[in-house]
């Protein structure tokens, strides 16, 4: 039989990753912030992979009141990096660069979230997700 030591035995891999961990609609909502430090907008909606579970974009919104006429922009999720000290994340981008993108007339058009996929990618310089 194999001895562990008592240090091996002690740790719990599952409980250490847990920290790292939140769950999905702890992010939905989530502020995003620009290079420049202001708030462009908040997090609509993560989009996940069915098969594997791999965060494949979110959906940025931002402008409009109480939600009517909103922008809604396809984010990819490698741009994005949590800053603890906000509560929120943050992109290397400003607001204005993220205007620049494809919009979407809604948060709900799949239609344009297909087709506008390997355009959204390329003009946030990230590899798509699929490949």
């Amino acid at each position: 039989m194999h001895k562990e030591s008592a240090d091996t035995m002690s740790r719990d891999l599952y409980i250490k990753d847990m920290s790292m961990l939140v769950a999905c609609d702890r992010v939905e909502g989530s502020k995003v912030f620009g290079s420049d430090g202001k708030q462009i907008g908040h997090i609509e909606r993560l989009m996940m992979e069915k098969s594997d579970g791999r965060i494949a974009f979110i959906i940025l919104s931002f402008g409009g009141f109480f939600g009517i006429g909103q922008d809604h922009y396809r984010l990819p999720w490698e741009k994005l990096r949590y800053d603890a000290r906000i509560d929120g994340y943050r992109i290397n981008m400003t607001k204005n660069d993220v205007e620049k993108a494809c919009r979407f007339a809604s948060k709900d058009d799949t239609l344009v979230h297909k087709d506008h996929g390997h355009k959204s990618h390329d003009y946030f310089g990230v590899p798509p997700y699929w490949m």
